[in-house]
């Protein structure tokens, strides 16, 4: 296998000059992920052009050149990992590396034909990587097929303690459900583009072919979410990525680059602080819609990679507005911590490709890669601008088959069985171990049962706005001991479905509504634990 990368991540023995000759440099070490793949077999051909310093999605902004589309070198090939999608899509390697801040990895896969996969934040290591906005830089993976970009995924990633955002993610590993829920966003525009509207229109029909029942949900929150990365100071993070260079250099660097770079300037602190804040509030919102679209929540979200083509003269003659347009379906997806593929679906009557985005919650990258390699093959295209029919379907490193029985259950504990307390044992016995402190999603109330021995709470799910975040421990047991366990669990307590803050969901306690009449509501204390230590009860000795 023959891969290339984008011109912002270290290769040794070749320059790292993120099409920019002024900040050239000669790395003596591989980035961690290219030395991964490398480790794998891979064989390294060469580096490629982007847009400057990672800043844009169109593939026009380096001083060597516009990199044309695969399919009509008069149209832009979509950027910034311009270059990484061009080689792919002409056949010239079999996978490319590209990033992705803002939609790098996806927008030029979705122009081009060609497969984009952005992963998991942290899922990759980064340690190697010119930095555009560090906090939600994502090393990417282009490849004319999901199998082959899923088998990169899985021989690239993995935590690493040398970048300071890296991180251990569970992946799911179950594909989504036969029926699953497809969210599509309840105000889209095309920019006039009729072509993409109607191709878009397409798209929606082929999911619902495979089983795929479609919702609509608010788009509000992330299209707000989305804004911030450039018209708030979080800009401030790509001026700090390169301050350095950039004070020292600033008139090496090219225009739009230089303006949107030197807006970081601007902002002070207490600015940052404050556009964090609201890029958490409208992530509380987001999270709402996985929960709720259509009443019953959605599995999967599906946006056009790219709501239009533009002409490389049209992108130079208006390039930050039809750049921000490029990314009207990608900025959200980083800054609020989301998983999302990008699989080629059609080629419109004019010749130029169309793509659409599966995007999902962290973790969610397997069941991805698993939905979109079904879609793609239905599509019937072709492999990129090869022509080359796809290759056969591949099972997805990460998941399951249907035929293999789970091997452990994740269970919400909220009162009494949580670590040290009384009925822990109960987990630890039958070989439980403890995954994580989180709390539920913001629907939860809480309850003192009276008259229990030990003393125990109650858990209720109530409606949005009337509930709050309950601290529970999510705890692994093996499937063989699940049911002995559920055995225990004595009236009015029993065993439903958990949603948690992150949005996934979980096996917990619950309690049947007739058993909280005149029970104590402890919601305020936000958990069993604290209530207790309120109440100066101390803890029941550990049996």
């Amino acid at each position: 296998m023959h891969f290339a990368v984008k011109d912002n991540i270290d290769a040794a023995g070749l320059p790292t000059t993120a099409a920019c000759a002024a900040f050239a440099y000669s790395p003596q070490a591989h980035a961690t992920v290219v030395q991964k793949l490398l480790d794998a077999g891979a064989s390294l051909a060469g580096k490629t052009n982007l847009d400057q310093f990672a800043c844009g999605l169109n593939g026009t902004r380096s001083p060597w050149g516009a990199v044309p589309n695969a399919f009509d070198p008069a149209y832009v090939s979509g950027g910034s990992s311009s270059g990484s999608a061009h080689v792919v899509a002409k056949g010239q390697v079999d996978f490319a590396l590209g990033t992705d801040t803002a939609g790098s990895g996806r927008v030029p896969a979705g122009l081009n034909n060609i497969v984009g996969l952005k992963p998991s934040k942290g899922l990759i290591s980064a340690r190697g990587v010119v930095p555009a906005a560090q906090s939600v830089d994502c090393v990417s993976i282009f490849a004319r097929s999901v199998g082959l970009a899923a088998q990169v995924l899985a021989a690239a990633r993995g935590y690493d303690p040398a970048d300071p955002y890296s991180r251990t993610l569970t992946l799911a590993d179950r594909p989504f459900p036969k029926t699953f829920r497809f969210g599509v966003p309840d105000a889209l525009a095309f920019f006039g583009d009729r072509l993409a509207e109607a191709e878009f229109e397409r798209a929606r029909a082929g999911l619902r072919e495979l089983g795929g029942v479609e919702v609509r949900f608010a788009y509000q929150p992330f299209a707000e979410a989305a804004a911030l990365l450039y018209e708030s100071a979080l800009v401030a993070e790509r001026y700090a990525a390169i301050r350095d260079f950039f004070d020292a250099h600033e008139a090496a660097v090219m225009e739009p680059v230089r303006g949107i770079i030197a807006q970081g300037r601007s902002y002070d602190a207490a600015d940052l602080c404050i556009a964090q804040t609201r890029l958490r509030a409208l992530g509380q919102q987001a999270a709402a819609q996985w929960r709720e679209a259509g009443g019953q929540g959605m599995d999967v979200m599906l946006v056009p990679t790219a709501p239009t083509h533009y002409t490389i003269a049209q992108m130079q003659a208006d390039p930050v507005a039809l750049n921000r347009n490029l990314g009207a379906y990608t900025n959200f997806v980083n800054l609020l911590d989301y998983a999302a593929l990008s699989v080629p679906s059609s080629i419109r009557p004019d010749g130029l490709p169309f793509g659409i985005t599966l995007i999902g919650p962290c973790g969610s990258d397997w069941q991805l890669a698993e939905l979109g390699q079904r879609y793609h093959h239905a599509t019937g295209l072709t492999q990129g601008a090869t022509g080359e029919p796809l290759p056969a379907p591949v099972p997805i490193p990460g998941i399951r088959s249907s035929s293999e029985a789970p091997s452990t259950v994740r269970v919400a504990v909220v009162g009494a069985h949580l670590s040290g307390m009384p009925l822990n044992t109960q987990l630890t016995e039958r070989g439980a171990r403890l995954l994580a402190q989180t709390t539920t999603a913001p629907h939860y109330r809480l309850y003192a049962l009276p008259g229990t021995m030990p003393p125990k709470p109650g858990l209720q799910r109530v409606a949005e706005g009337q509930g709050a975040r309950i601290a529970v421990e999510v705890w692994e047991m093996p499937i063989e001991h699940y049911g002995s366990f559920v055995a225990l669990v004595p009236a009015p307590l029993g065993i439903g479905t958990l949603s948690l803050d992150d949005g996934g969901n979980v096996q917990g306690f619950l309690c049947e509504a007739l058993a909280l009449n005149g029970a104590l509501d402890i919601t305020a204390h936000g958990g069993w634990r604290a209530y207790l230590a309120a109440q100066a009860v101390p803890t029941p000795p550990q049996a």
